[in-house]
C-alpha cells in the first residue's frame, strides 16, 4: 500500500506528457469577459458592444491583463496598445512563437469573435506553466488592439502597425471626437513611440490564431476543426451610375435614363457573375446611395460599392473584367454612364503549409474531423503573414452567424479549438 502511494505521489509530481486545457476555466472567463460591453439588463445571449477605445474596451483589457498576472505573466502594452505577455523557453536564442487574437467587437456583436482565441491562448500558456512544461521556444501571447473596423473605419489597426503598415498622418484621423493619437493613449499606448511597435520580418518563429469560423461550412458539415488555407484577397470598387433626374409623373418610361434601374441591374450582375462558375468566390454590393432620393424624381445618380473576395487573385481579375464588360452593356441599354473605380486591394495571406499540416495532425490526435478552407473574413493573422509563417484554426459558428448577439459556438467546440491550439503550439515548438 505504501509503495502504491509513493508511486502515485511521484506520478502527480511529474509533469504530464500531454498538457490539456481546462474547459471550465475557459468558459468562466469567456462568460466574465462578456460583462464588459453587455447591454443593460441583458444576459450572455445579449452579446456585446465593445468597440475599440470605448470605456468597455478599456475595462475588458484591464480584466484580461489581470488574468495574465494571475497566471504568473507580466503583461506589457506596446506603443500601439497591443497587449503582450511572454513566457521564456529553454533556449532564449530561438525566435518566439506568437499566438493570440483580439477582444474588441463590432457594435452589437457577439461573445466569441476574437475572445475565444485570446482567452484560449492564455489558457494554453497557463496550462503549460501549471504542468511544468517548458518549451524550447519562448512563447508570446497577444491581444491585438483595434481589430474591428468600427473605429476610424480601419480594421486590423494594431497588428497592421506591428507589420510596418503605418504613416504618421494616420494619428491625426478623428472619430467619435478623438484623434487616433488620443485613442491609442487612452488604452495605454504611447503614440509618440509608435515606430517602436514595428517588428522585423523573420523575427518570429510563427504566428497562430484560433478563431470562430464566422461562416457555416463547419457547422453544416458537422466538422470540428477548420484548417485555414489562407485569408482571401479583396478587390473593391466605387461605382458611379449617372442618368438624368426628371419628373416621375411626366416622363414616359421609354424616355427615362434611370440611374437606379441601371444600378439594380449591375447589382444582380455581380451575383450572376460570381455564381457563374464553381468556387468559393463571393461578390457583394454593400452600399447604395441614391440621388436625389425623392419619391417623385427619377434617380439621376447612384453611387454603390462592389466587393469581390477569393483566395486566388487571378479569379478576382476575371471577376473584375467580367463586371466591367457587363457595366458597359447595362449603360448602353439604359442610356446611362457607369464608372467603376478601383478603391481597394488587399492581397491574400497564405497560411504556411507546415503549420496547416500541424493543425491537421493536432485535430487527428484529438480524434476530431477537420477540413481545409479559406477565410472569407480578415484577421490579424494576415498582417502577421507579412512577418513570419502563419496558421489559423477555425471552430464552428452555429448557423454561420457572427457580428451579431446571436453569434454562438458550443462550449465543447471552444474546448476542442483550445486543445488543437495548444497541441499546434507544442508541435511548432519542435520545428
Amino acid at each position: 500500500m505504501a509503495a502504491t502511494l509513493v508511486a502515485a505521489a511521484k506520478a502527480a509530481a511529474t509533469p504530464s506528457a500531454r498538457p490539456d486545457v481546462n474547459p471550465a476555466r475557459l468558459r468562466s472567463r469567456l462568460e466574465a469577459l462578456s460583462l464588459y460591453g453587455r447591454p443593460s439588463g441583458a444576459g450572455f445571449e445579449g452579446g456585446v458592444s465593445r468597440v475599440a477605445y470605448s470605456d468597455a474596451d478599456v475595462a475588458a483589457r484591464g480584466y484580461v491583463m489581470q488574468l495574465m498576472r494571475d497566471a504568473g505573466l507580466a503583461p506589457r502594452i506596446d506603443p500601439v496598445g497591443n497587449i503582450f505577455a511572454r513566457r521564456e523557453g529553454r533556449d532564449r536564442a530561438l525566435k518566439p512563437i506568437l499566438f493570440g487574437s483580439h477582444i474588441d467587437s463590432v457594435p452589437q456583436g457577439g461573445n466569441f469573435d476574437g475572445d475565444l482565441g485570446s482567452l484560449s491562448s492564455l489558457e494554453a500558456i497557463e496550462v503549460l506553466r501549471e504542468r511544468g512544461h517548458v518549451t524550447r521556444h519562448p512563447l508570446e501571447i497577444v491581444v491585438w488592439a483595434h481589430e474591428e473596423s468600427a473605429a476610424f473605419n480601419r480594421g486590423l489597426a494594431g497588428s497592421r502597425i506591428v507589420a510596418g503598415d503605418f504613416v504618421p498622418a494616420d494619428l491625426t484621423q478623428t472619430w467619435n471626437g478623438m484623434t487616433r493619437e488620443q485613442s491609442i493613449r487612452k488604452i495605454g499606448g504611447a503614440p509618440e513611440r509608435i515606430a517602436e511597435a514595428t517588428r522585423e520580418k523573420g523575427s518570429l518563429h510563427c504566428y497562430l490564431e484560433l478563431h470562430i469560423e464566422q461562416g457555416a461550412t463547419l457547422h453544416r458539415q458537422a466538422i470540428a476543426i477548420g484548417v485555414v488555407q489562407g485569408i482571401v484577397a479583396i478587390d473593391g470598387f466605387d461605382v458611379v451610375v449617372r442618368g438624368f433626374a426628371n419628373h416621375a409623373g411626366t416622363t414616359v418610361m421609354s424616355e427615362r435614363q434611370d440611374a437606379l434601374v441601371a444600378a439594380s441591374q449591375l447589382t444582380l450582375a455581380v451575383r450572376d457573375i460570381v455564381t457563374a462558375k464553381p468556387g468559393r468566390q463571393v461578390g457583394t454590393v454593400g452600399r447604395l446611395e441614391v440621388s436625389p432620393n425623392s419619391p417623385n424624381v427619377i434617380p439621376g445618380e447612384v453611387r454603390l460599392s462592389i466587393e469581390f473576395r477569393d483566395l486566388n487573385e487571378a479569379t478576382l481579375r476575371d471577376l473584375a473584367e467580367a463586371i466591367r464588360a457587363k457595366a458597359q452593356q447595362i449603360a448602353g441599354e439604359t442610356r446611362t454612364a457607369i464608372e467603376l473605380i478601383a478603391s481597394r486591394h488587399n492581397p491574400p495571406a497564405t497560411a504556411d503549409t507546415v503549420i496547416q499540416d500541424a493543425i491537421a495532425r493536432a485535430a487527428d490526435g484529438q480524434r476530431l474531423g477537420s477540413i481545409r478552407l479559406p477565410s472569407g473574413a480578415g484577421h490579424d493573422a494576415q498582417m502577421m503573414a507579412r512577418l513570419c509563417p502563419m496558421g489559423m484554426i477555425f471552430v464552428p459558428s452555429i448557423d454561420g452567424i457572427s457580428h451579431s448577439p446571436r453569434e454562438l459556438t458550443t462550449w465543447d467546440d471552444c474546448a476542442r479549438g483550445a486543445r488543437v491550439l495548444l497541441d499546434t503550439v507544442l508541435a511548432m515548438d519542435e520545428d
